[in-house]
């Protein structure tokens, strides 16, 4: 017997009377059931969290500024030097064989 995968999930909250009421206005004013109104509220707050989270954001200024610096790095100082020699050298290694940091 092969059994489905569930397309959907189950969240259940538990809150006080006064909050309850209020969310139930809201759907209401909405033209949304409460559980539409939450499962639209928790998911626009979700996706405004993972941007804040993931994404960076600069102002104009910095935008240029760091184009620059990519355009024309500062020359690299020694300890980033060795640095990167040590990971290329790791990197072109034979497979399987981990990194080496100590070196």
């Amino acid at each position: 017997m092969t059994m489905a995968l569930a397309t959907q999930d189950r969240i259940g909250a538990r809150v006080p009377h006064d909050v309850y009421v209020t969310l139930c206005r809201a759907a209401t004013l909405t033209g949304a059931t409460v559980n539409q109104f939450l499962v639209q509220a928790a998911l626009k707050e979700a996706q405004t969290v993972i941007e804040r989270e993931e994404l960076i954001r600069l102002s104009a200024r910095d935008w240029r500024w760091m184009l620059d610096l990519m355009e024309s790095p500062p020359p690299l100082n020694d300890k980033l030097s060795n640095a990167l020699n040590r990971y290329n050298l790791a990197k072109t290694d034979a497979a399987g064989t981990a990194f080496n940091w100590q070196s």
